[in-house]
């Protein structure tokens, strides 16, 4: 038993062919407690090896959602008086590789044509947050935890640009977002729910016998209602 459990333990491609070449004489000559536990075992490394294994293209899957939503961009709200918002659009350019922003009317969503400041990339210094921001003292505390700002290399060539995110999501896409493009791992709690929740969907998926079987591209079109619902009585 301890041989053959070694031999899986060297190599997960060894697990099919291990369970092939188990005879029925080797589980009897065991007590079925044993048989249990190495079966548990194989099982749990061969999960644990499978989501080693698929885990960067989940992270390469959510790291392209993210930098897709900063393409499209998202409106932010600068308060500038105690009864008056005044409102700027910031938008990634599609190769990834330059911000445009600029101020913009309270619905309006702006192209990058339309956008007159840029800052590249390669000229981010590095992403402050909260209380490190500029643009945040003497703010409420909701601002500061969802304040961050884009410092550049040289402030006297480019400005920063300052954000506050309107709620918790969109300021986790867009620290995911700006974290990829400067190299950095994603570490927002919504990238973690994200990559659990892919996880477990593609492993399931992997783990089905669907080797031969066709799976559509599209979901099946939904049936008709019936005419009427008397034969959901019929066996009262």
């Amino acid at each position: 038993m301890v041989r053959l459990f070694s031999r899986f333990t060297n190599s997960r491609s060894q697990f099919v062919v291990l369970f092939r070449t188990f005879r029925v004489e080797e589980f009897v000559a065991f007590e079925w407690d044993s048989v249990f536990e190495f079966l548990l075992c194989c099982c749990l490394l061969f999960h644990s090896e499978l989501r080693e294994q698929i885990t960067p293209d989940i992270l390469d899957l959510i790291r392209k959602q993210r930098l897709n939503y900063l393409v499209e961009g998202t409106r932010f709200t600068t308060k500038v008086a105690r009864r008056q918002d005044k409102f700027f659009f910031c938008r990634l350019s599609p190769n990834h590789k330059v911000f445009h922003y600029g101020d913009c009317e309270e619905n309006a969503s702006p192209s990058i044509e339309q956008l007159p400041n840029k800052l590249a990339v390669v000229d981010i210094k590095e992403l402050l947050i909260g209380k490190d921001c500029p643009h945040i003292k003497d703010k409420k505390k909701v601002q500061i935890n969802f304040a961050f700002t884009l410092q550049p290399e040289e402030p006297q060539m480019n400005e920063p640009i300052n954000f506050v995110a309107p709620n918790e999501e969109v300021y986790n896409i867009w620290m995911d977002g700006i974290n990829a493009l400067l190299g950095k791992a994603m570490i927002s709690e919504d990238m973690k729910h994200d990559l659990e929740t892919l996880l477990s969907m593609e492993v399931k998926l992997r783990l089905l016998d669907t080797e031969g079987i066709r799976i559509p591209d599209a979901p099946p079109p939904i049936p008709k209602e019936p005419p009427n619902y008397e034969f959901v009585f019929k066996n009262f």
